[in-house]
């Protein structure tokens, strides 16, 4: 049984750009195969809250995604290649597009957490365990865990929810050594990565990966790669375990559609609303001052 359309989650039909064929549209990004066979990422500025594309965009935002990207796989190279062949992009998309690699992608959203929040605190909560690991009582939510734990998901159908699962059900999909060797990659990039933010006083809580396989079965790093839609970045100076940790990312969005201003209901299945002006300016301004902060680059849009 297939899922909803792309049309019924809100997804807007992909622009077309000269020399590229749309292949497919996900929640953010649209797929492109160029004349010459390689594949063409674009990072949309739609932003995406309880399964449903709204109405409203961010402005900036693929831009935003894509630079932080291509700046994290540069910091990340020595530890494992990744999908990106250039940034030189039809002018259409300058700024907000990759070309890449085309790879046997992985059906494992590749997770790591170094603190408890979210999905896995839910998890622990009820079973006091993340995807099967264990954990100590008395863990509270933005608690930073003993040791960063991979805690792998299903991916979902568009429009579906990832789903928690253990180790061993990746084992069942890819095999015993290909489970080990992504979660030691993603284990790795989350190290890496974790430090690199705290050294910028950032917290990075958990990030979600991907991984694909080149002809030859090099493991190679796809997709984005710990921008604030893919991580949870929290201010390290604003950090404090028990309660909801501000962060850089599309809360912003979330709160405000399951507050009373917006009038929404979100049991009645029907579409969320438009986003007032200065809710869209709200997470914009998050998005940039993360990229700021961590590159120590200034963010400027490219206009196409």
């Amino acid at each position: 049984m297939s899922g909803p359309s792309t049309s019924d989650l809100g997804i807007p039909a992909a622009p077309e750009i000269p020399g590229a064929t749309h292949v497919h549209s996900g929640k953010v990004r649209d797929l492109y195969r160029l004349d010459d066979g390689r594949l063409l990422m674009v990072a949309s500025d739609r932003i995406s809250a309880y399964d449903f594309v709204l109405e409203s965009t961010i402005p900036d935002k693929g831009a935003v995604l894509t630079q932080m990207s291509l700046w994290w796989f540069e910091q990340l190279g020595d530890l494992v290649p990744n999908h990106i062949v250039s940034s030189d992009v039809p002018e259409e998309v300058r700024g907000r597009a990759v070309v890449c690699e085309e790879l046997a992608m992985f059906p494992v959203e590749c997770v790591a957490r170094g603190y408890l929040t979210g999905s896995g605190l839910a998890d622990y909560r009820a079973t006091g365990e993340i995807c099967g690991v264990a954990l100590p009582a008395g863990l509270v939510d933005g608690s930073r865990l003993p040791e960063p734990i991979f805690t792998p998901a299903t991916k979902a159908e568009l429009g579906d929810h990832d789903e928690n699962v253990s180790y061993d059900a990746v084992v069942e999909v890819i095999g015993s050594a290909r489970a080990a060797e992504l979660r030691d990659l993603t284990l790795a990039v989350y190290e890496r990565a974790e430090q690199v933010a705290r050294d910028r006083g950032i917290i990075l809580a958990d990030t979600k990966l991907e991984f694909g396989a080149r002809p030859d079965g090099t493991v190679v790093l796809a997709d984005e790669v710990l921008t604030p839609d893919s991580s949870r970045f929290w201010p390290a100076d604003d950090w404090e375990p028990g309660r909801t940790q501000p962060s850089f990312d599309k809360q912003i969005v979330r709160n405000w559609l399951t507050s009373a201003a917006s009038g929404w209901d979100r049991a009645s299945g029907a579409r969320p609303p438009a986003l007032p002006e200065e809710v869209v300016a709200r997470p914009r301004a998050r998005y940039i001052e993360a990229f700021e902060r961590l590159t120590g680059q200034h963010f400027t849009p490219h206009q196409t």
